[in-house]
């Protein structure tokens, strides 16, 4: 069998790897050892931010649902109760955004919520 040289597809591979590795700080982006070890764990690290990114979004929602539950006299726990004893089936993403654009929208829905409660 004949002996296969893999002189340019190893220097193809690690063009590659560099590339991805434009802008990392001292030998990151110029050695290919490191900046393989780097591009590897910076692959980890988007993929698990891409799971915490969806938590990270919910929090935020239940964070501006209840300022917003708060100037109606309501505090969030109530205001959920209050909107299923009301079988009103929003979800905290839309919630949220009602409660930022629209305050007298988001007052009313906290009212219906107040009424299920009593």
């Amino acid at each position: 069998m004949a002996r296969v040289k893999t002189g340019k597809t190893n220097h193809q591979r690690h063009l590659k790897v560099l590339k991805l590795a434009k802008g990392y700080f001292g030998g990151k982006h110029c050695l290919y050892k490191s900046a393989h070890e780097q591009v590897m764990h910076s692959g980890k690290y988007a993929y698990n931010d891409r799971r915490k990114n969806k938590s990270n979004f919910r929090k935020l929602w239940i964070q501006r649902i209840n300022a917003a539950a708060r100037m109606n006299d309501l505090s969030y726990s109530m205001l959920m109760h209050g909107l299923k004893l009301a079988n009103i089936n929003i979800n905290r993403k839309v919630l949220a955004e009602i409660a930022v654009a629209d305050a007298s929208g988001f007052a009313a829905i906290c009212d219906q919520a107040k009424a299920a409660l009593n």
